[in-house]
This record gives structure tokens, C-alpha cells and sequence, in this order.
């Protein structure tokens, strides 16, 4: 009782009077700093007040005073987010990842009329995936960090996972264990396989890595988490879970008596595991965070450690005595710390972390609006049964698997799950109780900016709200003014790409035929993924038609030109899908002549997408290449980076593992070059061979590493105009679908 009085009274001190301490100029002050970075000089038109005394729960104020918008918060995160509510919802500003700088100079920035009030009580936003490490940030440097940590911070992200100098860590370990380089790059992966690697999947794919990467990797990641304590943000380190090297003779060095090896993991061996019960366990537990602590400094907290990962066999392993070592040796490091462990498949094992005391453990229920484990929606096929006990976990959305290019997301399932679980956290109800936050962990990210900014708002938004209505905001604020055509094209988005099936499973997005291994019926592109559409694929041509009427009263917006581009590319990949159907009719008929005509039609249409996602570089494949290449001078290293950013989309690793292993084109993109060099030329291939009556290839493999090994350069820069370039392929739809919106 008394406790519940205590809050009580912080909270009414902090809603009526929090002494306030005034934030001045960018020095200093993070928020200052951040908007001069969207564009310089602009901070001067805020006044950012931090309360001095603290509240038990996250909050925002908008007011105004002496011709100065006032951002009032309990830390500089919820500045953050005031901020960027306020840029939303009042200006007409959405700071995205397409576009990050708008210019505010010439913007009028409207007054509050009353103090607007946002509070929250989900204290953890956690953010990204091992994956994403590989599939988006492989080959990030500092400039492009420093963008994405202004994103964060305007979305409110207490809790960033941070695997950029992951491999320093394990190098500097491994060398105090007594290993060479050459050991040492018979275990690390190359740069954009580090996400299974830290996994426990695989080991030395990908490397071995030149000897200057690993210090540009420690000198980044340095500058990220010095960002991130600037903000207050707890960044989440790779911590140690029992992996060591698969290699009896390094086991033989170090002493080790006992090692299980934990099987394959898509044709590749995995790492071994040291089981706790080996008395070296500890000695290399404390060597790895001892060099995590001398790179990335003695406050490390957060540790992400997923043992057993996909699959991992646990045959012969205490799994409580293999939670309770890896528990002490976190501990050993840090007495504060907190394991952050991922909800996924039968990862983390009840077993593991049942006797593990509560409030130690962050548990990510990393696809909750899909397969949730939490405990509360009894149809998820991963429900548990009281969820994950004792331990707190957090609420997240994965939303992109593998990188792929596809406007995708479950809008109403997302706001139900997430209330839902919230409503029960109040409620105390048992599975619910540890709620502590939200969390996006997606695969791949740069796509589909409208799910992001719906996840990272609902904390903040107290009660549960329609999807319609929050649409029609969410335009208004990423357009900075609506018109009718535009509204009723993102309903029409709302109610199909955005409105997957409820109770689906899918991962991720509707994959675009185009870029699958050819064949007369296609039902997925990767193995895990699926090309079936749930929805009417007129509707897209529907939502192009209606955007298209007002494109000229949006010329020069980039968020708006980039969706246009965005919903031209869904409709027409939308209608290749069921062209390719019309393709498989007509050879089951043996009307050989409509095949030709059909199989040319679907040629001209992927040169057609080719063309009109070079009018936007996050719709090329240029920019990824160029951004692995910069990592180096030196030809040969150039070379080495380029070969990793063309595998990872294509064959991603070996012909066992792209062919057996089912990883080839699981992180294919519907990207401008890529169209056009590879996926067009399979297809070429096979439908040539049908044309002329000859059974089409077998193996597409040699195709796609001769593309991964190609050295030509693409475009960087937009090479196409994204309006006249839409218009194009609205016409073109147009010639088979008369109708119009």
C-alpha cells in the first residue's frame, strides 16, 4: 500500500509542477544537437525543459512560451519523442528514413492552444535484430549511424541492440586464449554473416575479414555507444553463452573437457557449445567480458545471448545448469546486468531460465503480432502456457524477414495484441504481469516506415484507437497536408498490404515473383516466405491510380514521391503475380502462342519495375554495393566487401546451403540492377528454353555466384524521375485492367 501511495505521489508531482530545468542551446543538450542535424539553426525554435525530479513514468509536454515551442520531458528520450510528435502531428514533418533532413526553415511551427500530455509506463523500447546487423547495417559507417540514432531518439528507443564491434571482442578474447590469426579466422564470419555467426549458427563463412576491420568495427561501435549514453539509452551487448570453436585442436589447447557439438544449421556447422560443467567455462566467460569491458566501457548492462538458437541440439545439456552459468558469468561482470534473450521457435527452453530470479531477464516475444509466446492469445501456435513466468518481456513486432523489398504489415492485430497484453499487464494478470515495453525486431529495416511509426506511438497512446482514423493522421503528418485521393489510396493500403491476414503466420512481406528461381507456378521466393496474395491486386493499381491524380500537387515531397514509387512497385509485382498465373494457364492449354506473348509481357514488365525503382537510390542496388566497398582503399579488400554484399542477396552463402540449406534468395531485394542483371536473365533463360520446347534449366546457381562475384559498378543516384516513371507503369497496368479508380 505504501509503495502504491509513493508512485501516486511522484505522478502527481510530476502532472502538476515538476521542477523544471530549461535546455539551452545544442552543447550539451542532445535535443538541440539532433534537430541542428536535421537542419542547422532550427534548435532555436524550441525550448526543451527537462523535469529535475523524477517520475515512475516516461513523459512529454507541448506548450508554448515567449514565441518558443516548449518540449517538456522526464529525460531526453521523451523530449525526443514530444519532438517528434510534435514535427508530426503539428508541422507536418515525418523525419523517416528516406528522409532525414527536411528542411524546417521555411515552416511555420504552430503553438500549442493547451498543454498536450503524453505519458507511458512501457519504460523499455527496445529495438533491432541480429539480423539486421547483416541484412541492413553490414556496412554502415559513422554518418549513417549518427542518422539512424537521431531516429531512435525521435521514436523513443531506450534499448538498442549494439553488435558493431562484436567480433572485436571475440578476437581480442581469443587472442588472450592463446589463438593465432589463423585460428582466429577459422571462426569469425565475414562482415555480412555476422548476425549467425553471433547466433550460434555458423562459423568463418564470409571471412576471412582484413586485420583493419576489426579495429574500424571497435573505433564505430565506440562512437555509437557514446552516442547512446548521450541519450540515456542502454545499448544491448553480444554476451557469452558457451560458444567456442568448433575445432577439436583448439579444444585440445585451451583444455577443454567438455564440448557438445550442436549439429547443422542449414548445411553449415555451428559453433560448439562448452557445457557449464567444464571447469573452463568461467576462465573464458570472464576473458570475453573483460575485453567487452576495455573496448565498450565498465557500464555494459544489457547482454543478448541466445544459445541454442534455431534448432541448436540441446541432447546431453542441463539446461538449468547451462542458465545458471551463463547467468553468473553475466553477473560476475556486472552485478546489474540483465540477459536479453529472444523469443523465438522453443528458444528461450523453459528449462533454462526457470530458476533464474525474476527482474535479471528481458525476454523479446520477438514476433508477437503473428506467433506470439506471451501467454494471452491461445490461437498463436507458440502460445505458452503463463508465458515467460517470473521474467519481464517485451511486446515486439518483426514485421521483415530477410531484408525484402514489399509494403507488408498486420495493422489490426498489432493494435489488439498490444492492448490486449497491456489491458492484462494492468490487470495483473499472471502472464502479463512482467510486461515492461514494446520492441521492433525486424529483420531488415529502410521499408514500410508507416508500421514503425504505428508500434513506437502505441506506448504512448493511452487508449485503444481505429486504424482508419490513425491512418488518416499518419498522412497528413508524413505529406504535411492531405488531399482526398491521397487519404482513400492509403485506405485502400490500409485494408490490404497493411492488413494481412489475422491469424496468418506469412514472414514477412508477399514476395514479388520476379525475384524467384523460375518456374510456371511460384508460391514463395525463399523458402520460408510466400508469394500468395491475400488481397484483390487491383487494389494496389487502384491505390497507383489515385495517388497518381494528385502527383503533381506533391512534386518535390520525398516522402510522398518515395511511396508512389513504393505503391507502383507492390502493384506492379502485384500483377506479375497473377500474369505469371495467366502464363501457367496457357502452357497447360498448349496455346504456344498466347505463352510467347504472356512470357514476353512478364519479361517487358520486370524491365519495366527495373526502371522505375532507379528513380529512388533506396530502391537500388547501387548504394548497398558502394557502401561495402567504402570500407577499404585497397583493391583486393574492395573486392572482398563487394563479393560478401552481393552473396548475402543472392546465393547467401555456399551451393549446400543455398540449394539444401534453402538460403538462397532468402534475402533477395526488388532492387533496380539486381531486376535487371540477374532475375531478369533467369527468367530470359527459362522461358526461352519453354518457348522452344526444351526442358528449362535445373540449376540456377552458377547464375546467381557469377552475379555475386561480378565486379561492374551500378548507379548510386537516381537515374529516373519517380512521377513520370509511375505514370508509366500506371499506363501499362492500365492496357489489361481498363477500369479506373
Amino acid at each position: 500500500m505504501r509503495r502504491r501511495f509513493f508512485i501516486a505521489l511522484l505522478l502527481l508531482l510530476s502532472l502538476f509542477g515538476a521542477p523544471l530545468a530549461a535546455l539551452g542551446s545544442a552543447a550539451g543538450n542532445p535535443v538541440s544537437a539532433l534537430v541542428d542535424r536535421i537542419q542547422p539553426g532550427q534548435s532555436s525554435r524550441f525550448l526543451f525543459e527537462l523535469a529535475e525530479q523524477q517520475s515512475p513514468r516516461d513523459f512529454f509536454e507541448l506548450d508554448a512560451k515567449g514565441g518558443k515551442i516548449v518540449v517538456r520531458g522526464n529525460n531526453y528520450l521523451s523530449i525526443a519523442v514530444g519532438l517528434n510528435w510534435y514535427l508530426k502531428y503539428y508541422v507536418g514533418v515525418h523525419v523517416s528514413w528516406n528522409n532525414p533532413h527536411p528542411r524546417l526553415s521555411n515552416l511555420k511551427f504552430p503553438k500549442p492552444k493547451t498543454v498536450e500530455r503524453h505519458a507511458t509506463d512501457m519504460l523499455v523500447r527496445y529495438y533491432l535484430n541480429y539480423c539486421t546487423f547483416s541484412y541492413t547495417t553490414a556496412f554502415w559507417g559513422w554518418e549513417r549511424w549518427e542518422q539512424e540514432i537521431d531516429w531512435m531518439a525521435l521514436h523513443g528507443v531506450t534499448t538498442p541492440l549494439s553488435l558493431t564491434g562484436a567480433a572485436t571482442v571475440w578476437r581480442n578474447t581469443l587472442r588472450d586464449l592463446g589463438f593465432d590469426q589463423t585460428q582466429i579466422d577459422r571462426f569469425v564470419a565475414g562482415p555480412a554473416h555476422q548476425a549467425w555467426w553471433l547466433m550460434n549458427n555458423l562459423e568463418a563463412w564470409g571471412g576471412p575479414n582484413p586485420a583493419d576491420w576489426y579495429d574500424k568495427q571497435a573505433e564505430l561501435e565506440q562512437k555509437i555507444i557514446q552516442r547512446y549514453r548521450e541519450w540515456g539509452m542502454q545499448p544491448v551487448f553480444a554476451g557469452y553463452g558457451g560458444m567456442v570453436p568448433n575445432d577439436t585442436a583448439m579444444w585440445r589447447q585451451l583444455g577443454l573437457t567438455q564440448v557438445q557439438d550442436p549439429g547443422l544449421w542449414c548445411g553449415y556447422r555451428r559453433p560448439a557449445f562448452l557445457l557449464p560443467t567444464d571447469p573452463r567455462f568461467g576462465t573464458i566467460a570472464d576473458t570475453y567480458y573483460k575485453n567487452l569491458k576495455a573496448l565498450y566501457g565498465d557500464d555494459a548492462r544489457y547482454f543478448a545471448i541466445d544459445p541454442f538458437h534455431e534448432g541448436g541440439s540441446t541432447q546431453g545439456v542441463d539446461l538449468p545448469a547451462a542458465g545458471q552459468a551463463i547467468y553468473d558469468a553475466m553477473k560476475r561482470a556486472n552485478p546489474g546486468a540483465v540477459w536479453v534473450v529472444q523469443g523465438w521457435q522453443s528458444c528461450p527452453h523453459p528449462e533454462m531460465i526457470r530458476d533464474l530470479p525474476g527482474g535479471d531477464m528481458l525476454v523479446l516475444d520477438l514476433f508477437s503480432e503473428s506467433r506470439p509466446m506471451w501467454g494471452g492469445d491461445r490461437r498463436s501456435p507458440w502460445w505458452r502456457d503463463g508465458g515467460y513466468g517470473r521474467h519481464d518481456w517485451v511486446y515486439c513486432m518483426l514485421l521483415n524477414f530477410g531484408g525484402n523489398v514489399g509494403m507488408h504489415g498486420k495493422m489490426r492485430r498489432l493494435i489488439d495484441s498490444y492492448y490486449l497484453a497491456r489491458d492484462m499487464h494492468h490487470a495483473d494478470s499472471s502472464c502479463a504481469r512482467f510486461l515492461r515495453g514494446v520492441g521492433t525486431t525486424p529483420e531488415g529495416i529502410e521499408n514500410n516506415p508507416v508500421m514503425f511509426e504505428l508500434l513506437y506511438e502505441l506506448p504512448w497512446r493511452p487508449e485503444k484507437f481505429d486504424r482508419i482514423q490513425w491512418v488518416e493522421g499518419y498522412v497528413q503528418a508524413r505529406y504535411g497536408r492531405t488531399l482526398p485521393p491521397v487519404v482513400e489510396a492509403w485506405k485502400i493500403l490500409a485494408n490490404t498490404v497493411y492488413d494481412a491476414p489475422y491469424d496468418g503466420t506469412q514472414e514477412g512481406t508477399t514476395e514479388s515473383v520476379f525475384c524467384a528461381r523460375p518456374a510456371l507456378r511460384v508460391d514463395r521466393v525463399s523458402s520460408w516466405g510466400s508469394a500468395r496474395l491475400n488481397y484483390d491486386p487491383d487494389e494496389t493499381r487502384r491505390a497507383l491510380g489515385l495517388m497518381l491524380q494528385v502527383a503533381d500537387r506533391y512534386r518535390g515531397c520525398n516522402n510522398f514521391e518515395y511511396d508512389l514509387v513504393d505503391v507502383a512497385r507492390q502493384a506492379l509485382a502485384d500483377h506479375a503475380n497473377v500474369l505469371l498465373r495467366q502464363i501457367e494457364t496457357a502452357f497447360d492449354r498448349n496455346d504456344r502462342e498466347r505463352f510467347r506473348r504472356l512470357s514476353d509481357d512478364f519479361l517487358s514488365l520486370l524491365l519495366l519495375q527495373d526502371t522505375l525503382l532507379s528513380s529512388r537510390p533506396e530502391f537500388m542496388v547501387g548504394p548497398w554495393i558502394e557502401s561495402a566497398m567504402q570500407w577499404s582503399r585497397l583493391r583486393p579488400q574492395q573486392d572482398f566487401y563487394r563479393w560478401n554484399a552481393r552473396t548475402l542477396l543472392t546465393t547467401w552463402g555456399n551451393r549446400h546451403a543455398a540449394d539444401l540449406g534453402g538460403l538462397r534468395d532468402y534475402a533477395h531485394r526488388e532492387w533496380s540492377g539486381l531486376l535487371r542483371d540477374l532475375y531478369y536473365p533467369r527468367w530470359q533463360t527459362f522461358f526461352d528454353a519453354m518457348n522452344r520446347g526444351d526442358a528449362p534449366p535445373a540449376d540456377y546457381y552458377p547464375m546467381e555466384s557469377a552475379w555475386a562475384a561480378a565486379t561492374a559498378p551500378y548507379p548510386i543516384q537516381a537515374e529516373t524521375h519517380p512521377i513520370e516513371t509511375a505514370w508509366k507503369v500506371y499506363n501499362r497496368l492500365l492496357t489489361r485492367h481498363p477500369s479506373r479508380p
